[in-house]
């Protein structure tokens, strides 16, 4: 890795954080499911705080990007981190900007004094999987995660 750093986003990135939610969304199958915009990412992700973005960058050029926020584990009694989105462009994958993100994603978890960072995966995505098992990742089979979907909240509370 040439010249290579970290940064944490701003508000001013809020569009070239939506242009790494689209990569990813590509990557993932799912481009037509996204309907967030550069205006939400300025409100929830800079505004009220609810999330943190941190680049990778190869020569001052962002060339991958991490989304995460704080959860709280009532079983070990303190914060954790969630890993949203980890994502580095194609042409830029095998150098190990992927592994450098997850790690400093790790080492503000330590340093925030975090008892747990998780996150999720596609079960057709092989690579990722390998990825985070080599870095001794523990797959939780046993839990299944749930979703409600805004039009199913509104349903719920009516």
């Amino acid at each position: 890795m040439k010249n290579f750093n970290f940064r944490y986003a701003t508000e001013k990135d809020a569009a070239l954080v939506l242009e790494f939610i689209k990569g990813i969304a590509t990557y993932e199958k799912m481009l037509d499911e996204v309907v967030n915009t550069e205006e939400l990412i300025k409100e929830v992700v800079f505004g009220k705080g609810n999330a943190e973005v941190i680049f990778a960058l190869e020569d001052g050029k962002e060339v991958g990007f991490a989304l995460f926020f704080h959860n709280y584990s009532t079983f070990v009694g303190r914060s954790g981190i969630h890993l949203e989105d980890l994502f580095v462009w194609p042409e830029h994958r095998g150098k190990g900007y992927g592994k450098a993100l997850f790690c400093e994603v790790a080492r503000i978890a330590k340093e925030r004094k975090c008892g747990r960072m998780e996150w999720t995966c596609l079960n057709w995505n092989e690579p990722s999987i390998k990825f985070y098992l080599s870095l001794g990742a523990v797959p939780m089979d046993e839990w299944t995660t749930y979703r409600l979907t805004e039009d199913k909240i509104a349903e719920l509370v009516r």
